[in-house]
Protein backbone atom coordinates (compact mmCIF):
# COMPACT_ATOMS: atom_id res chain seq x y z
CA UNK A 1 0.00 0.00 0.00
CA UNK A 2 2.84 2.82 1.01
CA UNK A 3 4.22 1.87 -2.29
CA UNK A 4 1.24 2.80 -4.34
CA UNK A 5 0.21 5.51 -2.33
CA UNK A 6 3.98 6.96 -2.82
CA UNK A 7 3.26 6.75 -6.49
CA UNK A 8 -0.10 8.41 -6.82
CA UNK A 9 1.81 11.35 -5.05
CA UNK A 10 4.67 11.49 -7.30
CA UNK A 11 2.45 11.79 -10.48
CA UNK A 12 -0.75 13.38 -9.53
CA UNK A 13 -1.19 15.00 -6.28
CA UNK A 14 -0.82 18.46 -4.92
CA UNK A 15 -1.09 18.48 -1.28
CA UNK A 16 -0.05 15.88 1.24
CA UNK A 17 -3.46 14.11 2.16
CA UNK A 18 -4.24 11.81 4.53
CA UNK A 19 -1.98 8.85 4.74
CA UNK A 20 -5.37 6.68 6.50
CA UNK A 21 -7.80 8.07 4.52
CA UNK A 22 -6.12 7.40 1.73
CA UNK A 23 -5.75 4.18 2.59
CA UNK A 24 -9.49 3.76 3.28
CA UNK A 25 -10.22 4.93 -0.10
CA UNK A 26 -7.83 2.85 -1.76
CA UNK A 27 -9.03 -0.39 -0.10
CA UNK A 28 -12.95 -0.04 -1.00
CA UNK A 29 -13.49 1.15 2.43
CA UNK A 30 -15.10 4.34 1.65
CA UNK A 31 -14.52 6.52 -1.75
CA UNK A 32 -13.29 9.77 -1.54
CA UNK A 33 -13.41 12.52 -4.12
CA UNK A 34 -9.88 13.73 -4.06
CA UNK A 35 -8.98 17.47 -5.08
CA UNK A 36 -6.10 17.69 -7.51
CA UNK A 37 -5.71 21.40 -7.27
CA UNK A 38 -4.67 23.31 -4.35
CA UNK A 39 -4.41 27.21 -3.94
CA UNK A 40 -5.15 27.66 -7.74
CA UNK A 41 -2.38 25.33 -8.96
CA UNK A 42 -2.29 21.65 -9.76
CA UNK A 43 -0.02 19.07 -11.17
CA UNK A 44 -2.42 16.61 -13.04
CA UNK A 45 -4.86 16.57 -16.44
CA UNK A 46 -7.41 14.26 -16.03
CA UNK A 47 -9.44 13.27 -19.49
CA UNK A 48 -12.81 11.56 -19.44
CA UNK A 49 -13.94 9.31 -22.70
CA UNK A 50 -17.71 8.74 -21.86
CA UNK A 51 -18.97 5.31 -22.62
CA UNK A 52 -20.30 4.94 -26.76
CA UNK A 53 -21.51 2.56 -28.86
CA UNK A 54 -19.28 -0.23 -29.31
CA UNK A 55 -15.09 0.49 -28.72
CA UNK A 56 -15.45 4.22 -30.12
CA UNK A 57 -14.29 5.96 -26.78
CA UNK A 58 -11.60 3.44 -26.75
CA UNK A 59 -10.57 3.80 -29.64
CA UNK A 60 -11.24 7.65 -29.38
CA UNK A 61 -8.66 7.42 -26.17
CA UNK A 62 -5.75 5.42 -27.94
CA UNK A 63 -6.05 8.29 -30.85
CA UNK A 64 -5.58 11.22 -27.94
CA UNK A 65 -2.54 9.27 -26.07
CA UNK A 66 -0.95 8.20 -29.55
CA UNK A 67 -1.27 12.01 -30.27
CA UNK A 68 0.20 13.53 -26.76
CA UNK A 69 3.36 11.28 -27.73
CA UNK A 70 3.66 11.77 -31.12
CA UNK A 71 2.70 15.00 -32.15
CA UNK A 72 3.36 16.88 -28.83
CA UNK A 73 6.51 15.17 -27.83
CA UNK A 74 4.97 14.30 -24.27
CA UNK A 75 5.19 11.07 -22.40
CA UNK A 76 2.77 7.78 -22.27
CA UNK A 77 0.01 9.05 -19.95
CA UNK A 78 -1.71 6.64 -17.44
CA UNK A 79 -4.92 5.24 -18.70
CA UNK A 80 -7.60 3.83 -16.26
CA UNK A 81 -11.12 2.79 -15.89
CA UNK A 82 -13.46 4.74 -14.12
CA UNK A 83 -15.49 1.91 -12.65
CA UNK A 84 -18.51 2.97 -14.04
CA UNK A 85 -19.02 5.30 -17.47
CA UNK A 86 -15.78 6.61 -18.66
CA UNK A 87 -11.95 5.70 -19.44
CA UNK A 88 -9.34 7.48 -18.45
CA UNK A 89 -6.02 9.71 -19.38
CA UNK A 90 -3.95 10.98 -16.92
CA UNK A 91 -1.12 13.26 -16.95
CA UNK A 92 1.44 14.23 -14.73
CA UNK A 93 3.53 17.76 -14.33
CA UNK A 94 6.77 17.76 -13.07
CA UNK A 95 5.74 21.05 -11.91
CA UNK A 96 2.55 22.56 -10.79
CA UNK A 97 0.85 24.92 -13.07
CA UNK A 98 -2.07 26.91 -12.84
CA UNK A 99 -5.24 25.69 -12.81
CA UNK A 100 -6.31 28.29 -15.76
CA UNK A 101 -3.06 27.37 -17.90
CA UNK A 102 -3.82 23.63 -17.25
CA UNK A 103 -7.78 24.39 -18.64
CA UNK A 104 -6.31 26.31 -21.72
CA UNK A 105 -4.06 23.26 -22.45
CA UNK A 106 -7.19 20.76 -22.26
CA UNK A 107 -8.76 23.09 -24.44
CA UNK A 108 -6.43 23.80 -27.14
CA UNK A 109 -5.86 19.52 -26.86
CA UNK A 110 -10.11 19.09 -26.98
CA UNK A 111 -9.94 21.20 -30.55
CA UNK A 112 -7.24 19.60 -32.13
CA UNK A 113 -7.68 16.18 -31.52
CA UNK A 114 -11.62 15.32 -29.87
CA UNK A 115 -13.41 18.52 -30.36
CA UNK A 116 -17.05 16.47 -30.36
CA UNK A 117 -16.37 14.69 -26.89
CA UNK A 118 -18.08 16.29 -23.85
CA UNK A 119 -15.59 17.10 -21.61
CA UNK A 120 -15.17 19.49 -18.81
CA UNK A 121 -12.91 21.89 -18.64
CA UNK A 122 -12.16 23.00 -15.43
CA UNK A 123 -12.63 19.94 -13.25
CA UNK A 124 -10.04 19.17 -10.36
CA UNK A 125 -12.09 17.39 -8.33
CA UNK A 126 -11.82 13.11 -8.73
CA UNK A 127 -12.13 9.70 -7.62
CA UNK A 128 -8.38 8.56 -7.79
CA UNK A 129 -8.24 4.76 -8.72
CA UNK A 130 -7.76 2.28 -7.56
CA UNK A 131 -11.18 2.83 -5.68
CA UNK A 132 -15.30 1.49 -5.36
CA UNK A 133 -17.15 2.75 -7.80
CA UNK A 134 -20.42 3.47 -5.21
CA UNK A 135 -22.91 3.07 -8.01
CA UNK A 136 -21.85 0.47 -9.98
CA UNK A 137 -19.96 -1.74 -7.18
CA UNK A 138 -17.36 -2.03 -9.63
CA UNK A 139 -13.46 -1.05 -9.02
CA UNK A 140 -11.90 2.06 -10.93
CA UNK A 141 -8.58 0.52 -11.66
CA UNK A 142 -5.58 1.72 -13.98
CA UNK A 143 -4.79 -0.35 -16.63
CA UNK A 144 -2.29 -1.68 -18.91
CA UNK A 145 -3.43 -0.09 -22.45
CA UNK A 146 -3.35 -3.03 -23.88
CA UNK A 147 -6.11 -5.03 -22.27
CA UNK A 148 -8.30 -1.81 -22.49
CA UNK A 149 -10.43 -2.51 -25.66
CA UNK A 150 -11.63 -5.63 -23.31
CA UNK A 151 -13.00 -3.35 -20.36
CA UNK A 152 -14.78 -1.29 -23.11
CA UNK A 153 -18.54 -2.54 -22.08
CA UNK A 154 -18.28 -2.26 -18.21
CA UNK A 155 -15.29 0.03 -17.61
CA UNK A 156 -14.26 -1.55 -14.41
CA UNK A 157 -12.92 -4.74 -12.23
CA UNK A 158 -15.57 -6.91 -10.25
CA UNK A 159 -12.55 -7.37 -8.04
CA UNK A 160 -10.04 -5.06 -6.53
CA UNK A 161 -6.82 -4.81 -8.37
CA UNK A 162 -3.88 -6.15 -6.60
CA UNK A 163 -1.92 -2.97 -5.37
CA UNK A 164 1.46 -3.87 -6.28
CA UNK A 165 0.39 -4.37 -9.96
CA UNK A 166 -1.26 -0.89 -9.81
CA UNK A 167 2.02 0.48 -8.30
CA UNK A 168 3.87 -1.26 -11.35
CA UNK A 169 1.94 0.68 -13.72
CA UNK A 170 2.56 4.05 -12.30
CA UNK A 171 6.28 3.93 -11.51
CA UNK A 172 6.82 3.58 -15.11
CA UNK A 173 5.19 6.86 -16.08
CA UNK A 174 7.29 9.61 -16.03
CA UNK A 175 6.41 13.33 -15.15
CA UNK A 176 5.74 15.92 -18.06
CA UNK A 177 9.11 18.22 -17.77
CA UNK A 178 8.35 22.18 -17.62
CA UNK A 179 10.12 22.13 -21.29
CA UNK A 180 8.08 19.48 -22.99
CA UNK A 181 4.74 21.12 -21.45
CA UNK A 182 5.81 24.45 -23.08
CA UNK A 183 6.64 22.79 -26.33
CA UNK A 184 3.27 21.39 -26.62
CA UNK A 185 1.28 24.52 -25.94
CA UNK A 186 3.29 26.57 -28.18
CA UNK A 187 2.54 23.75 -30.81
CA UNK A 188 -1.42 23.68 -29.54
CA UNK A 189 -1.47 27.28 -29.94
CA UNK A 190 0.31 27.56 -33.37
CA UNK A 191 -1.93 24.69 -34.77
CA UNK A 192 -5.37 26.69 -33.52
CA UNK A 193 -4.52 29.96 -35.17
CA UNK A 194 -2.81 28.59 -38.24
CA UNK A 195 -5.50 30.00 -40.46
CA UNK A 196 -5.28 30.44 -44.37
CA UNK A 197 -5.85 33.98 -44.95
CA UNK A 198 -8.25 33.86 -48.24
CA UNK A 199 -6.44 35.54 -51.48
CA UNK A 200 -6.86 38.59 -52.22
CA UNK A 201 -8.85 39.59 -54.90
CA UNK A 202 -7.77 40.25 -58.64
CA UNK A 203 -7.55 44.02 -59.24
CA UNK A 204 -9.92 44.80 -62.46
CA UNK A 205 -7.38 46.15 -65.11
CA UNK A 206 -10.77 47.19 -67.43
CA UNK A 207 -12.83 48.67 -65.14
CA UNK A 208 -11.00 51.55 -62.19
CA UNK A 209 -11.98 50.76 -58.86
CA UNK A 210 -15.28 53.39 -57.98
CA UNK A 211 -15.89 54.13 -62.00
CA UNK A 212 -18.30 51.95 -64.31
CA UNK A 213 -16.85 52.46 -67.69
CA UNK A 214 -20.56 51.39 -69.44
CA UNK A 215 -22.05 53.95 -67.94
CA UNK A 216 -19.43 57.15 -67.76
CA UNK A 217 -19.28 60.01 -69.84
CA UNK A 218 -16.13 61.41 -71.45
CA UNK A 219 -16.48 64.18 -68.69
CA UNK A 220 -16.38 61.77 -66.23
CA UNK A 221 -13.45 59.46 -67.15
CA UNK A 222 -11.26 62.63 -67.83
CA UNK A 223 -12.09 63.94 -64.00
CA UNK A 224 -11.45 60.15 -62.79
CA UNK A 225 -8.05 60.20 -64.63
CA UNK A 226 -7.41 63.67 -63.19
CA UNK A 227 -8.28 62.48 -59.33
CA UNK A 228 -5.47 59.62 -60.06
CA UNK A 229 -2.66 62.18 -61.33
CA UNK A 230 -2.94 61.33 -64.91
CA UNK A 231 -2.93 63.49 -67.65
CA UNK A 232 -5.07 61.83 -70.22
CA UNK A 233 -4.01 62.09 -74.24
CA UNK A 234 -7.04 61.34 -76.74
CA UNK A 235 -6.02 60.70 -80.54
CA UNK A 236 -8.57 59.84 -83.23
CA UNK A 237 -7.65 56.81 -85.37
CA UNK A 238 -8.50 57.22 -88.71
CA UNK A 239 -9.69 54.03 -90.18
CA UNK A 240 -8.91 53.12 -94.01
Amino acid sequence: MDKLISELRRLFLLNADNHQRLQHHLRGEATFAFDLAQDGMTRAIVIDFHKASGEQHWLRLCEVANALQSDLDLPAPAVSVSGGESYRLWLSLASPISTERARQFLALLHKAYFEDEAIDLGRTVVELPPCLHVATGLWASFINPGMGSALAEDLGLEMPPNELSQAAFLEKLHCISDEAFAHAMDTLQRRHTAVKAPPAPMPSAATPQGLLLKDATLEDIVKHLHALGIEPTFRHVLKN
